[in-house]
């Protein structure tokens, strides 16, 4: 794993990527301090048809993992209409 400050990520941008093409995973910080990942894109065939998407601007990748056994460990029951709504509104984003 390589690190680098924004402004030499700037700087040196195709040197990174390629670095990232061979597998490796960069760690942008901001004044030393870390703020992202830039992590080699899936190639295997499931993702194909989503990297398109993607590419395409009609998929957006999620921003974070679920835990799907938290997730389905939650008590089952009636959701107000209230909840649901609310929901529903705010797992579509910015749409």
């Amino acid at each position: 794993m390589r690190t680098v400050n924004i402004g030499e990520l700037k700087n040196q941008l195709s040197g990174y990527l390629q670095y990232v093409k061979n597998g490796e995973e960069i760690v942008v910080r901001d004044r030393s301090v870390p703020v992202a990942r830039i992590l080699p894109f899936r190639q295997d065939a499931e993702w194909e048809r989503e990297a398109q998407l993607v590419a395409s601007g009609a998929l957006k990748m999620p921003e974070e993992t679920v835990d799907w056994d938290g997730f389905f460990l939650a008590p089952a029951g009636n959701v107000s209409r209230e909840i649901a709504v609310e929901s529903a509104l705010e797992s579509r984003g910015d749409r």
